[in-house]
């Protein structure tokens, strides 16, 4: 606020007087004798907050002839005329609050159209802070995270991983998952086996009996009919 910054300065500046407005249509600057002006001067626009200053100063001495305060552009502060672009009435207001409206023309057309950015820059960065305000305000305060001067942290990475460690350590493994059974009515399938692999089932085998020097000869046949005495034998029976 108590920064005062400079906008636009405009070496060569003249101003008229400017007769009562008969009707609503807007100044015209053909009615001002543009061939007498009332002043010639240097312009100067400077802002201090979101105010503007049109400041007119004679050109040796920088002392300030008038000054005309905007607090809204566009506005009834300054107005253009209708019938040129180089001309513009603005609304001058000494010390002690007196107002009174005067014409301002410029001999470049290039510098009203400076005089005219410089203006409408200003009050564009106003409603820009303003909305940047309003929106702070509706947000409520933020949460300063950052750290103090002299604050320090500490992280002891070892004792991090240690703990992981033994964490994990303790932790039982989950078991593989065995065979799926079989669906309720189909039998199981057979195993098969490679040629040559051996089998996992007991395997019996019992050795054929083996005749004895003196077993008996052969039995006789189920009819009766007497069988014969094998050789080598004393005796034999028949059943």
């Amino acid at each position: 606020e108590d920064c005062e910054a400079v906008l636009c300065v405009k070496p060569a500046v003249l101003v008229y007087r400017v007769p009562p407005r008969a009707s609503n249509r807007g100044h015209r600057a053909a009615e001002w004798q543009l061939e007498r002006p009332a002043w010639r001067g240097r312009l100067r626009v400077t802002a201090r907050g979101g105010t503007a200053f049109i400041r007119l100063e004679e050109p040796s001495s920088g002392e300030l002839f008038a000054q005309a305060p905007v607090e809204q552009f566009p506005g009834i502060a300054v107005e253009g005329v209708t019938d040129s672009s180089r001309y513009f009435v603005i609304r001058v207001e000494d010390e002690d609050g007196r107002r009174a409206f005067i014409g301002i023309g410029f001999v470049d057309r290039g510098d009203a159209f400076d005089f005219m950015v410089a203006l409408q820059d200003h009050f564009k960065w106003v409603r820009q802070q303003s909305e940047l305000a309003r929106q702070d305000t509706e947000q409520g305060p933020k949460l300063d995270l950052g750290f103090k001067e002299g604050q320090t942290i500490t992280l002891n990475i070892a004792s991090v991983k240690r703990k992981e460690g033994a964490a994990g350590s303790g932790r039982a493994r989950p078991a593989a998952p065995g065979p799926l059974p079989p669906p309720p009515g189909r039998a199981a399938p057979a195993e098969r086996r490679l040629p040559g692999t051996p089998s996992t089932e007991l395997e019996l085998s019992w050795p054929a009996p083996t005749p004895a020097a003196d077993s008996w000869g052969d039995f006789a046949e189920a009819s009766g009919s007497p069988s014969k005495q094998p050789q080598g034998n004393t005796g034999w029976v028949q059943f």
